[in-house]
């Protein structure tokens, strides 16, 4: 009877929210509780609307949870394949290109991220797409190492030290103090690409994230 309820009220206001507002609740309902919590009546809920509004804009749950999906390739396998790309006259420039990710969520979104790899603990699909986002991405950096006159064997082990060390923070939820980072992040480069970054590098770097060392 509740449902009803709420299902007229929805019909009677007219408003039924939008593609970009269910997917949001539904982002946030992945964050705060997993995929299990990604459900129609629940979101309907916490919106305040029908849940019958749901069906203007998606299939079904099934095509909600593609969406989800399809943001998490785009932002965060996008994003971090895009900075590979992004200019810098030496190595050292593009791992702070790289590392600017780690440290700016709309660049990379590390909750969603954990969220994702949460998921494909219950999903074989899932997990197929974690394995290819994986792929994709390590080819990138390893490709970026070619760029710089890396050989292909190093440029694949220097990759995965980068890739895979940040996927570590991100599985541990390392909540790390942000001048503490900082302070890492010139020996963290040294350590990734073998070159240690220039002071106009790293001041070019800390400006865009507002850091004052």
């Amino acid at each position: 009877m509740e449902e009803q309820i709420e299902d007229i009220a929805g019909q009677n206001s007219g408003w039924r929210g939008s593609a970009e507002i269910w997917l949001n609740a539904a982002y946030d309902a992945l964050l705060e509780t997993g995929v299990d919590g990604v459900k129609i009546q629940p979101l309907a809920k916490r919106l305040n609307l029908s849940r019958t509004s749901f069906y203007w804009f998606f299939k079904d749950r099934k095509e909600l949870l593609g969406a989800l999906l399809d943001l998490w390739r785009e932002k965060n396998t996008g994003n971090l394949i895009k900075q590979t790309e992004a200019y810098a006259e030496t190595v050292s420039e593009a791992m702070l290109n790289i590392i600017d990710c780690w440290l700016m969520p709309d660049l990379f979104d590390s909750r969603l991220e954990f969220a994702v790899r949460s998921w494909s603990m219950q999903s074989d699909d899932v997990r197929a797409e974690i394995e290819k986002a994986d792929q994709q991405r390590l080819d990138a950096l390893a490709k970026l190492f070619i760029h710089f006159g890396q050989e292909e064997r190093m440029a694949d082990v220097r990759a995965r030290a980068i890739y895979l060390v940040q996927i570590g923070y991100i599985s541990m939820k390392a909540n790390e103090d942000l001048a503490v980072r900082m302070a890492r992040i010139p020996g963290y480069v040294e350590t990734f690409c073998g070159q240690a970054p220039t002071q106009s590098e790293l001041n070019r770097f800390y400006a865009r994230h507002n850091f004052a060392p």
